[in-house]
């Protein structure tokens, strides 16, 4: 991982990176995790 590449912050469910940058605030998720919630609180409505 070179200086240049941006950083990017931890899926808060599994630690693996995320396509948010380190700088974003709040609880963000990788992809996977993403679709997860997703699908989870789509089936809970």
């Amino acid at each position: 991982m070179d200086e240049t590449s941006p950083r990017y912050a931890e899926c808060v469910l599994c630690r693996k990176p995320t396509e948010y940058p380190e700088s974003v605030k709040g609880a963000v998720y990788c992809p996977v995790c993403e679709w997860q919630e997703a699908q989870r609180t789509a089936c809970s409505g």
